[in-house]
């Protein structure tokens, strides 16, 4: 079975995609993998975030390996948080206070459509891969829900009628854009490596 590198210290996004890829491949956090770094993120768009993880592991390692970078887009702040998202209320900011900050510059807005949007880089046998899932939907004027991670509270996916925090994980990965770009991962490895 191929065995890939996720590049996250996050815990939240790998027991999500851990759900997700159920027995397609093996997967090693950095934990696993004994690396312990923090790695930056300095760039202005997903896409280059995503790669700046997946090379750095690379380099340390030599094995192949997948990064991902999310972004929170609001349509009535311009895109905002958007690569900003894990940091947008500061750089010691916590998930409670990015949510704070969220709703009170979108507090006098009419326009609360939003959208999820996640790249993955993919470094394999030394090429780079990149693959999107985009989640669109609509941002809560309040938090609901106790699940999830970073603006789940306030996030209702277009067709479903409660927010992410408020759906188990199965539930939430119907909708995921971080399962969309997933989906396209796996079946590229499959019609690839004949193997995920």
């Amino acid at each position: 079975m191929l065995t890939l590198i996720f590049a996250t210290n996050n815990q939240n996004k790998i027991k999500e995609i851990s759900s997700i890829l159920g027995n397609a491949f093996t997967l090693l956090s950095l934990k696993d993998a004994g690396i312990e770094i923090d790695i930056p993120e300095p760039w202005d768009t997903l896409e280059d975030n995503a790669k700046e993880k997946s090379g750095t592991i690379v380099k340390l390692t030599q094995q192949n390996c997948f990064s991902e970078d999310t972004g929170l887009e609001v349509e009535g702040l311009n895109g905002e948080p958007g690569v900003k998202s894990a940091r947008y209320a500061g750089d010691s900011a916590n998930a409670e206070k990015n949510i704070d900050k969220l709703l009170q510059h979108l507090k006098d807005s009419h326009n609360r459509n939003a959208r999820f949007r996640t790249v993955i880089s993919l470094e394999m046998q030394g090429k780079n891969f990149l693959f999107e899932g985009i989640c669109k939907g609509k941002i809560t004027h309040a938090k609901t829900g106790n699940n999830g991670f970073g603006y789940d509270p306030v996030f209702v996916p277009d067709g479903a009628s409660k927010t992410f925090a408020a759906m188990d994980i199965d539930e939430k990965n119907r909708y995921s854009h971080r399962k969309k770009a997933l989906e396209k991962l796996i079946v590229f490895l499959k019609e690839n490596y004949g193997k995920a």
